[in-house]
């Protein structure tokens, strides 16, 4: 299977020097916020969301280089998302992220807090600065998308009556609205058509359920070593993705032991083994396919560069990781 990392070749050094960028622009001015973050960005991930602006900002500047507000976009994106799982965790009360202890794990559930609100106002103030409204008002509906996908998940928690369409809302708040609305904002500093650049937002959206919905997957048939947190959690939380909401149409069963919350003993085994039996899987597999096939459909207005074929792969690399 080809690796996310060789398919970043093109944008590595892209990559260098944002991760060197990020650790200046959050400063030194508060300690142990500057720890909490300085921990967040040493722990890993695949700088996924970063890495599309990049590819985004350099298949429309084929004639020129990215600008340096190309790059500060990319790292805005990174310090949104990074900000979103600070909070993310607190609220789950997860205690390893990556295989890696979390922020409130380490610092507690208030510094884990006003960690995440520092970096959402850096990310604002740095936004601010790129002195152009309409990514300005791109980037700033994303923040409010996670805050609304949050509560969404909060108030839908153990519920087995959440309509796939509430599913994939919530999904696009989560995951799905930085990537859009950052794609669309890399094309939108290269001066790229309305057209094009709503073609960009649309390739963000389906990619980033195709991403949610094969993470959502993978909680049920990863490792917890290879989901770097316990296999089963979100399902655990109450939190029913495609898998388990797939599989109530099938499993008569799952209703009861969803709705008390997993109160007795086995109930969540059981709902585990219920959903594997089920064609729950297979069918967030291809409503997962789906996505990642409008996302690729998107890319036609992009002029051929290895950056536009990045993107593509990128859509292919998704599903591998669900076969």
């Amino acid at each position: 299977m080809t690796s996310v990392t060789s398919l970043f070749a093109p944008i590595d050094a892209d990559l260098d020097l944002l991760a060197s960028n990020l650790r200046q622009l959050i400063g030194a001015r508060h300690p142990i916020l500057s720890a909490a973050a300085e921990h967040l960005f040493g722990a890993g991930g695949k700088r996924l969301r970063p890495a599309i602006v990049l590819l985004v900002s350099r298949g429309t500047m084929l004639d020129q280089d990215i600008t340096p507000r190309h790059r500060r976009l990319a790292e805005i994106a990174e310090m949104i998302h990074t900000a979103s799982l600070v909070h993310d965790d607190v609220v789950d009360e997860s205690e390893v992220r990556r295989s890696v202890a979390t922020v409130n794990s380490l610092f507690g559930n208030r510094i884990a807090v006003l960690a995440g609100d520092f970096l959402f106002a850096q990310s604002s103030w740095y936004l601010a600065n790129l002195d152009n409204l309409t990514v300005v008002k791109l980037l700033s509906e994303v923040i409010r998308d996670f805050a609304e996908g949050e509560i969404r998940q909060g108030l839908n928690a153990f519920d087995p009556s959440l309509s796939m369409a509430a599913y994939l809302e919530k999904s696009y708040y989560k995951t799905a609205s930085l990537i859009a609305n950052s794609a669309k904002a890399a094309g939108v500093l290269s001066g790229v058509s309305p057209e094009l650049a709503e073609d960009l937002y649309n390739y963000g959206r389906h990619f980033g359920l195709a991403f949610q919905i094969v993470d959502d997957i993978l909680d049920f048939t990863a490792s917890s070593e290879v989901l770097g947190k316990p296999a089963g959690s979100d399902l655990a939380s109450g939190n029913l993705t495609a898998p388990a909401l797939y599989a109530l149409e099938e499993q008569p069963a799952l209703r009861p032991l969803i709705e008390r919350e997993f109160s007795q003993t086995d109930d969540l085994e059981k709902a585990l083994a219920l959903i594997k039996a089920s064609n729950g899987i297979q069918r967030a597999r291809d409503l997962a396919a789906t996505h990642a096939k409008l996302a690729r459909s998107q890319l036609t207005r992009l002029k051929p560069s290895h950056c536009r074929q990045v993107l593509a792969d990128l859509t292919d690399y998704q599903l591998s990781r669900v076969y």
